[in-house]
């Protein structure tokens, strides 16, 4: 039960969002106007499923594609991290905006830090540093500023109260519709096709209880997917094989029996992250909760997703289309994506993100939205799509697009799922937040400077095609960096890809051995590729 305070917060949180809604009545007037925009790229998430990303301490770096709205000169744009960002990778961005004068840009950019490097989330750092709120306040206009966010929770809602900026997100009451669980009620609610599975459990007993009931609703299935409620990028997934206890299928033992069996077999599932185990992974079941799905069987599978915008009028627009690139043991783990989804099924995944899209702006839900699918090849060109989960937040697929977008300054056509620069070329990009070697380890962010400079493996305002890069201050303690490569086909993006990876490993050939690198991940993904 909430108490009044919790109320009256909730009431004033809805009323500055229902400012957006005022203030911005179409998308075109929302991405052109005069506006201060406040980004809080806060990973205000589990915790202990956070640290399973490698690096995940300068995650806050992939909302760096939004300094490239400085390209409008009517923008001013603040963004806050937990520490501060090397001066050299600021540059880097401001010096990718054409037609805008260095200078004139950086004078419109307030860079803040809370020097806080703890496990809390960003969000929750700013609100302890009252001076901190105050400085962010007095250099917002009230009338003209949103606020933009990784993700929408307790904490950065009532840090949009805190400041009196109306957050540009889905509210923290509504993030259940981006759970597993929650998902899997949009997509019945809307008619998206999706596996069967189960509700949300929130022990090892009713887990088991659950997985058994699924397999007596599905005699043939051989696998099963247990995903923990709130896990991100996979790493919360473990794969359960029931052929070990094939004898116990539906028809040959009790109901009691194949509940044992199954409780008995979660010891030996196979875990997507790195190091995890029953043990720990079990703990987690009462904290964020679980749900088992099936797992969708096929010699030809793919990973697409569609991404989508609700605006402040109510608006659902769809953005884009991928093919996930993924890696991990049983392929569920992301590691990046590539621009645009087959041809063969993207106009499809674009109507099931409508459809999605819709059904989250009837609950309420705002800005960014992302649907995950399994698509299985038929043949004669038909494909079978299951929608797997939706993400209310910025994910892998986000910061790539919209480094395209506001670049080119482009459009997106719906009616091929292509995006066209406005020069009328389309647009074709491999992204990554993955390219780690050991070898990279050690390399400061003025050392890859200096190998763009020399090597021109810069993005070419000319051309509209070249490389920007992300996360780059993961690269010298973790050898991890992201990643864009925009071409004028998807040969021509995969080339200027494998180009980078050529000169980053002949610069550090010196340096210690190989982690598997991203590069050696290609489609058609066949086996176990697989994306929640």
């Amino acid at each position: 039960m909430l108490n009044i305070s919790e109320l009256e917060q909730i009431d004033k949180f809805r009323h500055l969002q229902s400012t957006l809604r005022d203030r911005w009545k179409t998308s075109e007037l929302f991405d052109n106007s005069e506006a201060d925009i406040l980004i809080i790229p806060s990973l205000s998430i589990d915790q202990r499923e956070l640290q399973k990303v490698e690096g995940c301490e300068h995650y806050e770096e992939r909302l760096l594609f939004s300094l490239m709205r400085l390209r409008n000169p009517r923008t001013r744009l603040i963004y806050v991290t937990s520490m501060p960002l090397h001066p050299s990778i600021i540059d880097y961005y401001l010096q990718l905006l054409p037609g805008i004068p260095f200078s004139h840009a950086r004078n419109r950019l307030l860079l803040l830090s809370t020097y806080d490097s703890s496990l809390k989330s960003l969000s929750q750092k700013i609100l302890e540093r009252p001076r901190l709120i105050e400085r962010i306040r007095q250099a917002l206009r009230p009338d003209k500023a949103f606020m933009v966010c990784y993700n929408s929770t307790v904490w950065e809602g009532k840090l949009s109260v805190k400041l009196g900026v109306p957050l540009y997100a889905a509210a923290p009451d509504l993030q259940i519709w981006g759970t597993k669980s929650g998902s899997r009620q949009i997509f019945a609610e809307s008619g998206v096709p999706h596996p069967d599975g189960s509700d949300r459990v929130w022990n090892a007993s009713e887990l088991a209880a659950a997985a058994c009931d699924l397999w007596e609703r599905q005699p043939t299935l051989q696998r099963m997917v247990v995903k923990l409620n709130e896990g991100i990028s996979g790493e919360g997934n473990a794969l359960l094989d029931l052929t070990p206890i094939v004898d116990l299928a539906p028809g040959q033992a009790d109901h009691n029996q194949r509940v044992t069996a199954i409780s008995d077999r979660f010891s030996t599932m196979r875990f997507q992250a790195t190091q995890e185990t029953w043990a720990n992974f079990s703990e987690r079941i009462p904290e964020l909760g679980a749900i088992v799905e099936g797992f969708v069987e096929g010699e030809i599978k793919r990973s697409p997703s569609v991404q989508g915008r609700i605006t402040p009028s109510g608006e659902v627009e769809i953005l884009s289309t991928h093919d996930q690139i993924l890696g991990g043991p049983d392929g569920q783990i992301y590691l990046g994506c590539r621009f645009p989804a087959d041809e063969r099924y993207r106009l499809q995944l674009q109507q099931l993100g409508l459809q999605v899209g819709r059904k989250l702006a009837q609950k309420g839900a705002l800005e960014r939205f992302g649907v995950d699918f399994i698509t299985v090849d038929q043949g004669n060109r038909q494909w079978d799509i299951q929608a797997i989960e939706i993400n209310l937040r910025k994910g892998g697929t986000t910061h790539p697009f919209m480094t395209l977008k506001l670049l080119t300054n482009g459009r997106y056509d719906l009616s091929t799922g292509l995006f066209y620069s406005q020069q009328g070329r389309p647009k074709y990009y491999i992204a990554t937040d993955n390219l780690q070697k050991d070898r990279y380890q050690g390399l400061l962010p003025n050392d890859l400077m200096d190998i763009i400079a020399h090597h021109r493996l810069h993005f070419d305002s000319g051309t509209e095609t070249g490389t920007v890069f992300h996360l780059m201050g993961c690269l010298s303690q973790f050898g991890k960096l992201g990643l864009t490569c925009i071409g004028d086909s998807p040969q021509h993006a995969d080339d200027i890809y494998h180009r980078v990876v050529k000169v980053l490993d002949e610069e550090t050939r010196s340096n210690n051995q190989d982690f598997t690198s991203f590069s050696d991940y290609s489609f058609p993904m066949t086996g176990d590729g697989y994306s929640y």
